[in-house]
């Protein structure tokens, strides 16, 4: 009786066999391949883009979550101060101010795969992979069930410290981004952009979103969806990361992936603003030009020195090379099939952040609670790499702008995230300014919303 039970059993230790013998060279290949230029040549309007270096494992350098203790904070610049605006939030994402001053704290993470999915190939090698890339983004932090919830912060008197934490909204499909037009609160899900109705100074929300337009979602190799408004509300741009590194799940997983949408806010109809965007996720209207800007997550495992993430204007109808080039018309030659046409259309993007730094908030800076020399220009959570050595990353960046340009080398604004020995106390990911002019730090595993302003 016991013969039939045994063959599931040998699978199963065969399946952990593989696996356990693939985290070794994933182990392996982390103390191997490495950065070789310094990080300042890969930033600005300019980098040192080196050559290719794919490895049959990719590098894997992974910054262990241990979260904060009760006190601790991260590091601020001199000249600034840090407090804990909360504490014991539940892997907050994104952060978005109400015009009366209340913070949406979005907590939230990947959704589950749809049934029969998979990301990267459906044979033996890809599924082990993946296994173990799970394990190791667990390890990371990443691996949490998302709260689907989105909770409201009031600071009544100013001082850094939130009185009110309450639920705001709740039973959402993996929520990002926030933006009110008038009266109506849009939310981004990972599957569609939905509204509710809203009235100023509401601790919480009860009514049932409305659709305004499905998004692309499945497989969900990048599940982030962003939101922002056009000046006078009309426009909706919605931020829509690609279904895998390289286009390996097949081009018809990238339909209208990569790339971020205009919807019409009344009618929720939408077309394709800009394309080739790996996994654009933070935007901002830039205040002197008026023009769109965002941050975008490069490919991977091509090596430590590439493909350097960036900060970039956002054309309309404008295509920014994912999956056949980077920064322009270089080609990707591990992308099948390749395309020569679409790679020579390719812009290359503005403004170089590093390699895999992970860029995820921006947020452009005003005239308020942070000193001077961070007037113009736009602060930049960098979530932190896994495939480089040594680290990048895991910080938040100042960088500054002069008529509408960046014009200098990042800013370091907020450190400390990760312990000497390299293991992540928190991971910055969603900036915003609160109603005075102070940055806010949404931190995903530190599970902590943090606020800078200048030094007392």
């Amino acid at each position: 009786m016991k013969a039939p039970q045994q063959a599931p059993t040998r699978v199963a230790s065969a399946w952990q066999a593989a696996a356990s013998a693939l985290a070794v060279a994933l182990l392996v290949a982390g103390c191997g391949e490495a950065a070789k230029l310094a990080p300042e040549l890969t930033t600005g309007p300019r980098p040192q883009l080196a050559d290719p270096n794919k490895t049959l494992i990719p590098t894997v350098n992974v910054a262990p979550a241990v979260g904060w203790t009760d006190t601790a904070t991260p590091t601020p610049a001199e000249g600034l101060q840090v407090t804990a605006l909360a504490r014991g939030l539940d892997h907050p994402r994104w952060v978005y101010t109400l015009p009366n001053g209340d913070i949406l704290v979005a907590e939230s993470n990947k959704p589950p795969k749809p049934g029969g999915s998979s990301d990267g190939g459906s044979g033996l090698f890809a599924k082990v992979r993946n296994w173990v890339m799970g394990k190791v983004m667990g390890r990371a932090g990443a691996g949490v069930p998302s709260a689907n919830r989105i909770t409201l912060l009031r600071d009544a008197n100013g001082d850094g410290l939130a009185e009110v934490k309450q639920v705001f909204m709740t039973n959402l499909m993996s929520p990002y981004g926030m933006v009110l037009v008038g009266n109506e609160l849009f939310i981004a899900n990972a599957d569609a952009l939905v509204k509710v109705p809203y009235t100023e100074g509401q601790t919480s929300i009860s009514a049932n979103p409305t659709l305004v337009t499905q998004l692309p979602a499945g497989i969900n190799h990048h599940w982030t969806k962003n939101v922002i408004a056009s000046e006078d509300g009309s426009k909706l741009y919605v931020t829509v990361g690609s279904n895998s590194n390289i286009g390996e799940n097949g081009l018809a997983a990238e339909e209208g992936r990569a790339a971020i949408w205009e919807v019409d806010t009344k009618t929720g109809e939408k077309r394709l603003y800009a394309s080739g965007l790996r996994n654009p996720n933070g935007m901002g209207w830039e205040p002197e030009s008026k023009a769109l800007w965002t941050v975008v997550n490069e490919r991977d495992e091509i090596g430590s020195d590439l493909v350097p993430d960036y900060l970039t204007s956002v054309k309309d109808g404008a295509f920014y090379g994912w999956p056949w080039s980077y920064y322009g018309g270089i080609v990707d030659a591990r992308v099948t099939p390749q395309n020569p046409e679409m790679a020579a259309k390719a812009i290359a993007p503005d403004y170089a952040l590093g390699s895999h730094v992970a860029p995820l908030g921006m947020a452009f800076s005003r005239a308020g609670l942070m000193p001077e020399q961070y007037a113009s220009g736009a602060f930049i959570g960098e979530h932190g790499s896994w495939n480089r050595k040594p680290k990048s990353g895991y910080k938040v960046v100042f960088v500054p702008f002069i008529g509408g340009k960046p014009s200098g080398p990042p800013v370091d604004v907020l450190t400390g995230f990760l312990t000497a020995d390299e293991k992540a106390q928190g991971r910055p990911v969603g900036v915003a300014l609160d109603k005075g002019g102070a940055l806010i730090v949404a931190d995903d595993v530190g599970n902590a919303v943090w606020r800078v302003t200048k030094a007392k």
